[in-house]
């Protein structure tokens, strides 16, 4: 369930890196992303750290060029379906950077931002997929604009730029856990 732009089922952690949609109304996409820290690696602080603005780029050799970048989505699902929000949806999340789609530019401006734990090659798991389908259904129920159609990743978005969440991601399992949750 969704109550003021927040799920009831996620942990709320507010990132600084977010402000004013210019159309709060104007949620339209869901773009789904992969996203792990230091490359490869599950489990550790630092994406949280990377979203709340405290990734200290001393502590991994990788993330020297992360430094000083502010970043956020409106959630990351770990590994173990783990639910943690960083952005109230009405808010613009900063995800998608140079973005395009259905003629329009800024992503950001319109769209959800989804982090699954993972690379684009290392399978995701059931308890992912299950938890984002879960959230897409609930973003559909809440946002008329959002539909199944209007889920994408971030390579559909930014495809010179990105990758993720890359090939290891099953569209056609995360569509039928979408089905199912929607017809329940």
């Amino acid at each position: 369930m969704i109550t003021d732009g927040k799920l009831s089922y996620a942990q709320q952690r507010p990132s600084p890196h977010c402000d004013a949609r210019p159309d709060a109304t104007d949620i339209s996409v869901l773009v789904v992303h992969g996203i792990s820290l230091p490359a490869g690696e599950f489990g550790g602080p630092y994406i949280d750290a990377l979203f709340m603005g405290q990734l200290d780029s001393a502590a991994h050799p990788e993330f020297k060029p992360l430094e000083g970048l502010r970043v956020s989505a409106h959630c990351l699902i770990r590994r173990d379906g783990e639910i943690i929000q960083y952005v109230p949806f009405q808010q613009r999340a900063w995800h998608a950077g140079r973005s395009y789609y259905a003629g329009r530019r800024r992503c950001n401006d319109f769209s959800i931002g989804i982090e699954l734990e993972g690379t684009d090659t290392a399978p995701y798991t059931k308890e992912q997929y299950d938890r984002l389908a879960a959230v897409a259904a609930d973003l559909i129920r809440t946002y008329p604009k959002l539909n199944r159609r209007r889920i994408v990743g971030h390579q559909h978005i930014a495809p010179v730029r990105k990758t993720d969440p890359g090939p290891a991601f099953d569209w056609a399992y995360f569509n039928r856990c979408l089905t199912a949750c929607i017809s329940t």
